[in-house]
């Protein structure tokens, strides 16, 4: 099953996750230093709602912005 809202298309995004040592230059460091970057994957909050689709009840994956706009009217 795809983890993708069919209302706005929103889907997984890959990032990373950065892991930063040291002192910060403010409190009297020489500064925070790189030291990993691993791969990691941002995933939208999709949920399976009833939707009321010109009088006929459906049910669709949709984020929940998309909820909270109101592009999408809940049974």
């Amino acid at each position: 099953m795809s983890n993708v809202c069919e209302i706005c298309g929103k889907k997984k995004v890959q990032g990373a996750r950065i892991i930063r040592r040291g002192l910060a230059k403010k409190k009297g460091g020489i500064g925070m230093h790189v030291v990993k970057v691993s791969p990691r994957v941002f995933e939208p909050n999709i949920q399976s709602i009833n939707v009321n689709d010109n009088g006929t009840h459906k049910r669709m994956k949709v984020c929940v912005a998309c909820i909270r706009s109101g592009k999408v009217k809940k049974v």
